[in-house]
């Protein structure tokens, strides 16, 4: 199979798999969703959730996050991971914004890597589900499913990963691709327990291939079906 004849079968596999992929943290516009991003680094999209919900109806706006100590900030989001630096960084990220960019978060991925906690995949989430600009973020399960499906290899960064996707898919289809491929990552292609079995990319994952082969042959479960089985081997 040609490398784009591959790429295109991923992609359109993936899209009737979840073809309603979309972000899954809750956000009402463009310094919510910064918010969530930041907190959900080493965090589930659902415990992020979970603590937002308040959160957010507490601090609309970045002057609120300013008002408290950043000891109360803390306190409600202590079930997030690695919360005390995470607090901290909100409160120099809303400073910043106040400061530079007049309340709002910048549109660029240029200024939104300059602002505390956020990295380049935060900044990819963010130009691309809140201002519209294609990007692709590489997260823990996009940078796993591309590597078991071959579109990276497996010593590649994230960084590296996220170029050669960039490469391979059109760029009108990035936002939508990242998505997917978290959607299929999360719910299919999971990290401990892949559903290999019923994969259909699982002709272009060797680790899919080399797990298939591993799984012991059920045992029959008596005298009778080991009978029957035998019978059947001699058909």
């Amino acid at each position: 199979m040609k490398a784009s004849d591959k790429i295109r079968f991923i992609l359109d596999t993936m899209a009737e798999l979840f073809p309603d992929a979309h972000c899954e943290l809750n956000h009402e516009n463009a310094f919510e969703l910064t918010i969530a991003v930041l907190l959900s680094a080493q965090c589930t999209d659902e415990t992020v959730n979970r603590v937002t919900a308040d959160l957010f109806r507490k601090y609309r706006s970045p002057e609120d996050y300013l008002q408290v100590e950043l000891a109360e900030l803390e306190q409600d989001i202590r079930r997030i991971g690695l919360f005390r630096t995470k607090a901290a960084n909100i409160q120099k990220l809303c400073r910043i914004v106040l400061e530079r960019h007049g309340g709002d978060v910048p549109r660029t991925h240029e200024e939104l890597t300059e602002l505390p906690g956020v990295g380049r995949k935060t900044a990819n989430v963010v130009v691309s589900n809140a201002f519209g600009v294609p990007a692709i973020a590489v997260d823990t399960h996009v940078e796993r499913v591309s590597k078991r499906l071959g579109l990276a290899k497996p010593d590649d960064s994230v960084l590296e990963v996220e170029k050669k996707l960039m490469r391979r898919v059109p760029r009108e289809e990035w936002t939508l691709t990242h998505h997917r491929f978290i959607f299929f990552g999360r719910y299919h292609c999971k990290a401990q327990q892949p559903k290999c079995d019923i994969c259909p990319l699982i002709e272009l994952c060797k680790e899919g291939q080399r797990r298939m082969k591993a799984v012991p042959a059920a045992k029959p479960r008596s005298k009778k079906e080991a009978a029957a089985r035998r019978e059947a081997s001699n058909l």
